[in-house]
């Protein structure tokens, strides 16, 4: 069985949580270096990001955090995305940079200018993944060896793949569709069994 971490440091890791344990995942809430440790996979969850940064900084966790994500998959959703990213705009603290993306942080506004939307999702079968947006990021630059697997229909881009690292600018955690959580553990699950191979 697979054992996902949550950072647990602000924002709505319990929404994760819940879902990952109805797709019969184990799930411990991650807030210090010592919780990564056995970890198959993590997932950093919505929130406030400037808030998120300088929590991982005050518990030593970013350090830790990139070493993890060099070797084994993380996956962040909206604030999380952030979080991962190369770059990062109007964050007063640095991002993690694990990812090779670049987030405009609350590109469609404030609170008042959520909203949600069916979107296609690469490699999910199926309707359309329905998609909660938030106060949220949008993907603005793509690196080498980075795919776009979401997009909205002007093309914005909404959650890319690189390897075993995942990002999505909304908020799956917050519906009842388990598919993009299903599909964060079969990266996860493809990984382990790579790892293993090797040795």
């Amino acid at each position: 069985m697979l054992t996902i971490g949550v950072l647990a440091l602000q924002g709505d890791f319990a929404e994760h949580e819940a879902i990952l344990k109805r797709l019969g995942a184990n799930t411990r809430q991650v807030r210090m270096p010592a919780d990564l440790e056995g970890l198959d996979g993590l997932i950093i969850p919505g929130g406030e990001s400037t808030t998120i940064t300088r929590l991982m900084n005050m518990y030593g966790l970013y350090e830790p955090l990139q070493s993890f994500a060099s070797w084994r998959p993380v996956w962040g959703t909206c604030a999380g995305a952030i979080v991962m990213a190369k770059d990062a705009t109007d964050l007063d603290r640095d991002p993690l940079r694990i990812m090779d993306i670049e987030v405009e942080r609350n590109a469609f506004g404030r609170q008042v200018d959520s909203f949600e939307v069916d979107l296609p999702f690469e490699e999910i079968d199926g309707a359309p993944v329905h998609a909660i947006f938030i106060r949220a990021p949008l993907i603005r630059r793509l690196g080498d060896g980075v795919k776009p697997v979401a997009t909205l229909a002007d093309g914005e881009i909404v959650a890319a793949r690189q390897g075993h690292l995942l990002a999505t600018s909304f908020h799956p955690e917050l519906t009842d569709d388990t598919r993009v959580h299903s599909y964060f553990l079969r990266m996860v699950e493809e990984d382990k069994r790579a790892s293993e191979g090797v040795k």
